[in-house]
């Protein structure tokens, strides 16, 4: 188990969609996102959570893109790697509409070489709605029951860890059942969830986001379990998971670019250095790249 005086950050660097604005600077590319990375992992994360981007600065579901990111990250630092499940859309040029990645792009991720430390996926389907995120209108984000079942299933069989992106309770009752017809074990001491506020119309507020880190656990009672948010809620919700004892706090510029006093972050690690300063006040340090490992079981 990890140290009850320390606590893992993750940092989202970029997020698929998000753009350069009032001063925040997203690494799109390969060599930029390696070393936005090396930066937060001095700052104090022990994982980074990627999404790839084409020459064009758009969103990209190109596995030999993801695999340079990840060559380019473990050139400068060790930090532990995520790559998304959810790639993010894209627009038809024609009609402006968004085009969902399909469910076999999303499964390729699962085979790049050289392989990701950690896995994520969310637990189900929602109306995703993040302004600050680059998702201005409320739109539909499918999640079918087969993609999160093949993805557990190939996850758990690599020995890494998965996360499963909780923004409302009835995703761990699906997750229960599942755990009930046997595709995981409910006890294993792995199993991550990371509860969300602000996610379409999940609200940013602490009642709901306890209750959803109370059933989480209630159900697995050895997971591994974190907080995030979006906008400027993001720190918000962040110092509620701290104050808790959460094993793991998510910041950076996918959910957001605001700091704690509503002044906006240049670089992804003074979101890390602000979480860390947060941790500090309830006791907490942040964990080394080894502890984090250790506690992912991989």
């Amino acid at each position: 188990m990890l140290d009850g005086r320390k606590v893992m950050i993750t940092v989202a660097l970029n997020g698929g969609m998000q753009q350069d604005r009032e001063g925040a600077v997203v690494p799109k590319q390969p060599e930029e996102i390696g070393e936005a990375a090396a930066r937060c992992w001095e700052a104090g994360a022990s994982l980074v959570h990627v999404h790839a981007r084409g020459p064009d600065g758009k969103n990209s579901g190109d596995p030999a893109i993801y695999a340079e990111i990840i060559r380019q990250i473990r050139a400068r630092s060790p930090i532990l790697i995520q790559t998304t499940n959810g790639i993010g859309v894209r627009r038809d040029p024609s009609t402006g509409q968004f085009i969902w990645p399909t469910d076999s792009e999303r499964l390729g991720l699962l085979e790049i070489e050289p392989q990701q430390d950690l896995f994520g996926i969310a637990g189900g389907s929602a109306d995703f709605h993040n302004p600050e995120g680059g998702y201005p209108e409320e739109t539909p984000y499918v999640n079918s029951p087969q993609l999160l079942k093949r993805t557990i299933e190939a996850v758990y069989a690599k020995g890494s860890a998965l996360e499963y992106e909780i923004v409302e309770a009835s995703s761990l009752h699906r997750l229960m059942r599942y755990a009930d017809e046997g595709l995981f074990d409910r006890n294993r001491s792995n199993i991550w969830l990371l509860h969300g506020g602000g996610f379409g119309a999940t609200p940013p507020v602490a009642r709901n986001v306890i209750f959803n880190i109370d059933e989480g656990l209630r159900m697995f009672p050895q997971a591994i379990w974190g907080v995030t948010a979006t906008g400027r809620d993001m720190f918000r919700i962040a110092t509620i998971g701290l104050a808790m004892g959460c094993d793991l706090v998510r910041v950076g510029f996918e959910d957001g670019i605001h700091l704690p006093d509503g002044t906006v972050a240049r670089d992804n690690a003074e979101m890390v250095k602000a979480a860390s300063r947060i941790a500090a006040i309830f006791g907490l340090q942040p964990a080394s790249v080894e502890e984090a490992r250790a506690r992912f079981g991989i």
